[in-house]
């Protein structure tokens, strides 16, 4: 080791060396602090997409999730075998940071529904839900009502089939 590197760890030993006293925990046993504080914790954006997506779902009056056409292309991803399973992350978009995130949401709500209070449903839901499972904060959720499911039309994911 060079001359520097070892008066920079003599250095770093002398001035960060806890007491014996201070690497107790509760426990008695010797260590560092807070487990949880020893290291650091990454959560993908795809994790919070799929939180988001499913808390979404879970709202009455929300018929689907995504544009007509990510909803096709879905449905026929998902009978394609191998295709992996159901995407719960359609039509949900995280931008994901150290303690903060923002999600866009793109849905179809059933026709007859206040698309506003269903809004402020998914919001509500999905604020909840990601802050209780992820500790993130959510700072904004963003809402895209792209259509109206109405009660005569079929689904596009029946109407799209592998001949």
């Amino acid at each position: 080791m060079s001359d520097t590197a070892q008066r920079n760890q003599s250095e770093l030993s002398a001035t960060s060396s806890p007491s014996d006293d201070q690497r107790k925990t509760s426990t008695g046993r010797k260590g560092l602090g807070d487990p949880a504080s020893r290291g650091r914790t990454t959560i993908a954006d795809g994790v919070v997409e799929k939180i988001a997506g499913l808390a979404a779902r879970d709202v009455l009056g929300v018929h689907a999730m995504g544009s007509g056409m990510s909803r096709t292309f879905g449905a026929v991803r998902d009978r394609v075998p191998g295709g992996g399973t159901k995407s719960v992350s359609r039509g949900v978009k995280a931008e994901v940071g150290e303690v903060q995130t923002a999600l866009d949401l793109e849905i179809v709500v059933d026709y007859g529904v206040s698309i506003t209070d269903v809004a402020r449903d998914v919001r509500e839901n999905v604020i909840a839900a990601v802050e209780r499972m992820t500790g993130l904060e959510v700072v904004e959720v963003n809402i895209a009502v792209s259509d109206v499911k109405l009660p005569d039309e079929e689904d596009d994911e029946s109407e799209s089939r592998l001949q």
